[in-house]
């Protein structure tokens, strides 16, 4: 599901697609006020959950997405100076869609920041908007982004991860599982990837071979609503894609990432013919 975010004096949600019981049906676009209404419903945030404000700027492949006339969205990371990943569910065409990159306090200018509007956002073919499979996108730039100190790209996985590997997520998302309260400032967050048998045992048949979970069984730690299409990122890569989970931080509902390893062939493909 897909979050609405901020324009710089509005709060609207952002997300990482959180399923809920039947009686609390996450969608993906909500009007602000219904936003509301669900945050009491579901008790999930739209931040990094757990962690920690991020050296300014020590994520410079980190993006920001808002679309139309600044509204807050979702994460992404740059890969190379035209192009972007972020997650399918993240959509938004791209007349619509801005990447702001160099970004820390989002709601300060700092002399950092880049926005530059998208050119062409292309969905993996494969998406399942139902399960969430495949939930992977690039976005092209209109123009490039100019690579220094603060906006620079991050390399592709060129492994899958492996269990209890050593990783971080970052974004703006909920900082709460209940109520609202969302980051102005870049959140981390240090977490290990588990098994796929532990994920399995989480979601049972919604875990493909295209994702991987990663975070604490125990709870209390996670990436949430607001984080959807950020980055995870592993030995200096991106292993992965926020995508989903029950819930934000909850025990026993890890966060569910998009496997970048999985994409590596298609973004190459999609990259020279577009």
């Amino acid at each position: 599901m897909g979050t609405v975010h901020m324009v710089k004096a509005i709060d609207f949600t952002a997300p990482r697609v959180t399923l809920q019981l039947p009686v609390c049906v996450a969608m993906k676009t909500v009007l602000f006020a219904l936003l509301v209404l669900a945050a009491e419903c579901r008790g999930d945030g739209d931040r990094i959950i757990g962690g920690y404000e991020c050296a300014p700027h020590s994520q410079p492949w980190q993006v920001y997405l808002t679309y139309d006339d600044g509204n807050r969205w979702c994460g992404a990371s740059m890969i190379n100076e035209r192009w972007a990943v972020s997650a399918a569910h993240c959509y938004v065409s791209a007349p619509r869609l801005a990447l702001h990159l160099g970004e820390h306090h989002l709601f300060k200018e700092e002399g950092t920041e880049q926005r530059i509007w998208a050119e062409k956002v292309i969905p993996h073919p494969a998406y399942d908007d139902n399960g969430y499979d495949n939930d992977f996108m690039l976005i092209k730039l209109s123009e490039p982004a100019v690579f220094n100190q603060y906006v620079q790209p991050i390399p592709l996985a060129t492994s899958c991860a492996q269990p209890s590997a050593k990783c971080l997520v970052s974004g703006w998302g909920n900082q709460i599982n209940t109520g609202v309260n969302y980051a102005s400032l870049l959140q981390c967050l240090d977490l290990p990837v588990l098994s796929q048998s532990q994920c399995v045992d989480a979601y049972g048949h919604m875990i493909t071979d295209n994702m991987f979970c990663a975070g604490f069984l125990e709870g209390g730690k996670d990436s949430c609503q607001g984080d959807s299409g950020g980055p995870l990122v592993c030995n200096g890569e991106l292993y992965g894609v926020v995508s989903w989970g029950y819930g934000c931080a909850e025990a026993g509902a890890p966060g569910v990432y998009a496997a970048v390893c999985r994409y590596t062939d298609w973004v190459q493909e999609t990259i020279a013919s577009n």
